[in-house]
């Protein structure tokens, strides 16, 4: 294995950790303005969620290849070919970790609450509060911190691995 293959696996996991950091910071932010009402721009505070991207684009081996199709095993007419065993093993088909594409703003209209004393409260007596489900929020964070983990323990696997075959 090239030298360069070991290391693609704590480029991938090193990528997992970073993307799920900002998952979480992003849902941090949405958990502390859950009750804002008012933000900078005007209106309640929108609910932010970051949108994932291969860091690799070129993800179908058969657009690489410019053939209609890979000759090898399928177990299925809808799954992807297993690959023969004189495959390229080249690195530029496979993916090479996970991105941060964007971090967007929910389209969700704001939560309306009754409370005439509010200083943000309209004519009729409602403040337009920030559509955030505090559950969906802690579940999406158990979910990004599980993640994070798994993308360590997999870090630590690869690092392990290279460790002893650098003592052989």
């Amino acid at each position: 294995m090239p030298l360069a293959g070991i290391f693609s696996g704590l480029e991938i996991s090193a990528s997992g950790m970073r993307a799920q950091r900002i998952r979480q910071n992003a849902i941090s932010s949405n958990l502390a303005n859950a009750e804002t009402s008012r933000t900078d721009d005007g209106g309640p505070y929108r609910r932010q969620f970051v949108v994932f991207t291969a860091q690799s684009d070129q993800r179908d081996v058969r657009l690489l290849n410019k053939e209609p199709a890979l000759q090898g095993a399928q177990t299925d007419s809808g799954h992807f070919p297993i690959p023969p065993a004189n495959f390229p093993r080249d690195e530029r088909f496979f993916g090479n970790g996970v991105a941060v594409a964007e971090i967007r703003e929910d389209s969700r209209p704001p939560r309306m609450m009754y409370d005439p004393a509010h200083p943000d409260a309209d004519e009729q007596g409602y403040v337009a509060m920030p559509n955030i489900n505090i559950i969906e929020e802690m579940t999406d964070m158990i979910a990004a911190t599980r993640a994070y983990e798994a993308n360590v323990t997999a870090f630590n696997a690869t690092k392990s691995m290279a460790t002893q075959a650098l003592q052989l």
